[in-house]
């Protein structure tokens, strides 16, 4: 659907990310999340929305010839460059070392741009998932992130594990450029969905869930 250059989801998601940022003012004042006078901008994917997530962002650092995504067309403020402010994607369906294999511009090499990805990619995963588990290991050979997190990256990526909502997320545990969250504790599905196809795949929502993307949020400010 876009790895093969035939597809044109990530210019859609590409496109609607520069709409948001031209229609965004300073989110340094106030600290607020959303209004009128500043907004952050936080991305959140689940499975495959994770890659086109990745895809979307990554053609930001692409050089011309490319289509007028993410607002770069037009001269802009140095001092507000358009930044995604963190990314959160749970169970992503991709391979454990997609972030060197097909995303590597998510991170800068020497000299080399990389994408408008300022804040934390964070990865969550659950040994009970079985779409990304079971499945992925069937159709491409290995488990895909959901199920074990990422692998092979750019950088090293950090384990950490998910928290309950009346526990906060230290710092250090999520200041990083790859973040590995370990959700098997509460991503287990139900005793049916276990043994289903995809297993605990779409077990994210859950107000622990919420609670990471509102640190995230938070942190950004």
């Amino acid at each position: 659907m876009s790895a093969q250059g035939v597809g044109q989801a990530p210019y859609v998601l590409a496109h609607l990310l520069g709409y948001l940022d031209d229609r965004r003012a300073n989110p340094a004042h106030p600290a607020v999340l959303a209004n009128r006078s500043g907004q952050y901008l936080h991305l959140v994917g689940h499975s495959f929305g994770g890659r086109f997530l990745c895809e979307a962002v990554q053609r930001a650092a692409e050089r011309p010839p490319r289509p007028p995504v993410l607002g770069w067309s037009t001269p802009r403020d140095p001092r507000q460059p358009f930044t995604v402010d963190s990314m959160l994607i749970f169970q992503m369906a991709a391979p454990r070392d997609a972030f060197v294999r097909h995303f590597p511009r998510l991170f800068p090499s020497g000299e080399t741009p990389g994408a408008p990805l300022r804040g934390p990619l964070v990865l969550t995963h659950s040994r009970w998932d079985r779409a990304t588990g079971f499945w992925h290991l069937r159709a491409e050979g290995a488990p895909g992130i959901g199920h074990s997190g990422a692998g092979a990256a750019p950088v090293d990526p950090f384990p950490t594990r998910l928290l309950p909502t009346n526990a906060v997320y230290p710092q250090q545990a999520l200041d990083h450029r790859i973040v590995n969250v370990d959700a098997g504790w509460l991503y287990r599905g139900s005793r049916l969905t276990r043994l289903a196809p995809a297993g605990a795949h779409s077990d994210f929502q859950r107000a622990e869930s919420a609670h990471l993307l509102l640190t995230l949020a938070e942190r950004s400010r």
